[in-house]
């Protein structure tokens, strides 16, 4: 009796972490000290030299079960920027700036070339972080995953100086919101999606003409990283004063963890477009408005809070970053909430 029978492949995964090899390297930044395979990832952390109080910020995420649309289809190469995207997208929100990223993959089986593609996803949304990959885990679990199936999880660290962090203390009545677009569903809300739409390979291949593209390429679309945007809006003197992640819980939930007490965002459901994946799950689905704001981005996200006078330059900030930006509404008093109108 060995390893091998027991269902796990050592040899297989050294061959995992040779095709995975020329993936991290695209995401190497001048601070890493570690190559892979090594017991522990190193990063310096010389560029808090010139802040005046670094603090650590960091993130981490999985990727749900979207990755049940992965398994179906059989492609496996964009789920790993979901899983970046989701926890790099939560360091920007604090005014951090993505650092460095590990991943976990578990799975029944290891196949070599699926665990590679896995990697290049990861990897890709590192690079459109700004981030180095520098280390991470694969583990073969036979008999508790099945042999075709997976998870995928990650964990981001960044850095921000005190002074510039995103906390939403200084929110007020009279700040507007901005709206960054989303490419879709984003990672959350599947185990809703998953009952709305046949999932089989004959329902996500089918080609939709308002989608222009097929079901299921819409389905697996990556989550948007919004590092570089951020960072757009602040490289052109705007102050940030609040900012939300639109994951799960939609807008009811996450605009109102970027307001203090006494404040309220009203936010108009009519000033930003809402691509077509969203009126279909509402229409096949019969889901009820109030629900599909309270379970997806519908079309949004993240959201800013800015100073009126900072509007302008803010929504010109993000378009140059290369993503959509609208104006979606304004703070005013009131309960904390998220109130659509």
């Amino acid at each position: 009796m060995d390893y091998r029978q027991a269902g796990v492949d050592l040899e297989a995964g050294y061959e995992s972490v040779r095709l995975m090899k020329q993936f991290i390297e695209r995401t190497k930044r001048p601070e890493v000290l570690s190559d892979i395979g090594g017991f522990s990832g190193a990063f310096s952390m010389h560029l808090c030299k010139e802040m005046e109080e670094p603090v650590m910020v960091s993130g981490t995420d999985g990727v749900g079960t979207k990755l049940k649309l992965a398994f179906l289809l059989d492609r496996h190469d964009t789920v790993g920027i979901d899983c970046v995207a989701m926890c790099v997208n939560d360091i920007a929100c604090a005014g951090g700036e993505p650092l460095f990223f590990l991943d976990y993959i578990a799975c029944g089986k290891n196949n070599p070339q699926k665990i590679a593609q896995i990697v290049k996803g990861v990897s890709e949304g590192c690079v459109q972080a700004g981030a180095a990959l520098i280390g991470g885990e694969t583990a073969e679990m036979p008999g508790f995953y099945p042999e075709e199936e997976y998870d995928l999880a990650g964990f981001a660290a960044g850095v921000a100086d005190r002074k510039a962090m995103i906390t939403g203390e200084q929110v007020q009545e009279g700040n507007v919101l901005v709206g960054i677009a989303s490419s879709g569903v984003h990672s959350n809300g599947y185990s809703l999606v998953r009952k709305v739409f046949s999932m089989d390979e004959k329902t996500l291949s089918a080609y939709h003409e308002g989608l222009g593209e097929t079901l299921g390429d819409a389905l697996l679309r990556p989550t948007k990283i919004y590092v570089k945007a951020l960072r757009s809006v602040k490289e052109a003197g705007v102050s940030i004063l609040g900012c939300s992640h639109i994951t799960g819980g939609g807008f009811y939930e996450n605009v109102p963890r970027m307001l203090p007490e006494g404040r309220k965002a009203v936010i108009r459901k009519d000033s930003f477009r809402v691509p077509e994946i969203f009126r279909m799950l509402r229409t096949d689905g019969g889901i009820e408005e109030h629900v599909m704001y309270n379970t997806f981005n519908m079309g949004i996200g993240m959201v800013l809070a800015v100073d009126e006078a900072h509007v302008e330059r803010t929504v010109d900030a993000v378009e140059r970053s290369g993503e959509k930006a609208y104006v979606i509404g304004e703070v005013t008093s009131g309960e904390r909430c998220a109130e659509m109108i």
